[in-house]
């Protein structure tokens, strides 16, 4: 499927001299939403992953359904005053600032594999923040999987030892 005929461009948002690509219009599609589901399904198959791990708000919507299909959990990682447990946190640097990270104590457990998931791969940030928090726990990662990657951010440096899938490329 060509996911790039179901993502919005948006110009100058969130600020002036960024373009913002928007997964709105593949959610919105029935078959395109269920085929990017599929996909990044097939890949967490082929990893062994034994749990999905996605950042709030845009992992859940592209990690929940992955698990959902494979029978297996979704470990949210949330911003601060979300999650009711003792957590463990990251801080991180963001394109437009700083950002905190957190996880429920329990939401990995050691030695369990897990595949991170998030609608895009930009400077790698928030990506590596929740790899940080799910083997802060003892999980292993055994991937990443995005609908998006921004090539020209270069976040797979900052995750190069890290096996990586994207369903589109800009």
């Amino acid at each position: 499927m060509d996911y790039k005929k179901y993502i919005a461009d948006v110009p100058d948002f969130p600020e002036p001299g960024v373009l913002f690509r928007d997964i709105s219009p593949l959610m919105l599609d029935g078959e395109a939403y269920h085929c990017a589901t599929d996909d990044i399904a097939e890949y967490a198959k082929s990893r062994g992953a034994e749990v999905i791990c996605g950042p709030e708000a845009r992992g859940f919507i592209v990690g929940c359904p992955v698990a959902n299909k494979l029978n297996i959990g979704f470990a949210p990682a949330r911003k601060k005053g979300k999650l009711p447990r003792e957590t463990v946190s990251v801080t991180y640097d963001l394109e437009y600032g700083q950002g905190s990270l957190y996880m429920q104590k329990d939401a990995v457990k050691p030695g369990q594999k897990v595949l991170v998931v998030d609608d895009l791969m930009a400077t790698g940030g928030t990506l590596k923040a929740t790899i940080d928090l799910v083997e802060k726990l003892g999980g292993i990662v055994v991937g990443t999987a995005f609908i998006i990657e921004l090539t020209d951010l270069n976040g797979r440096d900052k995750i190069k030892d890290y096996d990586m899938f994207t369903l589109t490329q800009y």
